[in-house]
């Protein structure tokens, strides 16, 4: 049997930063955790092989497993509809809670690979290359899923400034 004794302490180091990719990812906490369950289980079985840098390989693992579950469910035709249900507005909530709820929205709306590349290169503070290599692209693939990426965000009405209204 191979020795697996360190994989514990791996997951307990490394849990909140996988589990933190996979919701910047998928933007639900209880599939982010699916995610990242399902992509520990997979380095698990590779574990024994694993020498470098085995974080980067569960990323790139939660990654992949992302894409292959999106394009599932594409191809399954599992569709979600409408928008989901208004939050009650309680009177604490700051101005900051809703600018970061925008950008979560229109961070949902991008195409799972101009995500993917958002979250990896400027969420987690990845390089053009290290994010190439963990989705098997080039840089150039990586720079220009970024520019598209952003060219989508700064266009997003939900995330330009409203005008302040002044009472008087």
């Amino acid at each position: 049997m191979a020795d697996r004794s360190d994989y514990p302490e791996f997951v307990a180091a490394c849990w909140t930063r996988l589990l933190r990719t996979a919701y910047l990812l998928v933007q639900d906490w209880a599939a982010a955790e699916d995610l990242t369950q399902a992509a520990l289980v997979k380095a698990w079985l590779a574990w024994p092989r694993l020498d470098d840098d085995p974080e980067a390989y569960v990323r790139k693992i939660i990654v992949t497993t992302h894409v292959s579950w999106w394009r599932r469910r594409w191809r399954h035709r599992e569709w979600t509809t409408g928008e989901p249900p208004e939050r009650p507005n309680a009177a604490n909530e700051t101005d900051t809670v809703d600018e970061r709820d925008a950008v979560w929205r229109a961070l949902g709306r991008l195409p799972a690979g101009q995500r993917a590349v958002v979250v990896l290169r400027y969420f987690e503070d990845m390089t053009e290359a290290q994010v190439g290599g963990l989705l098997g692209c080039s840089v150039g693939t990586v720079k220009s899923q970024a520019s598209r990426a952003l060219a989508r965000l700064r266009v997003d009405d939900t995330l330009r400034p409203q005008p302040v209204e002044k009472k008087r």
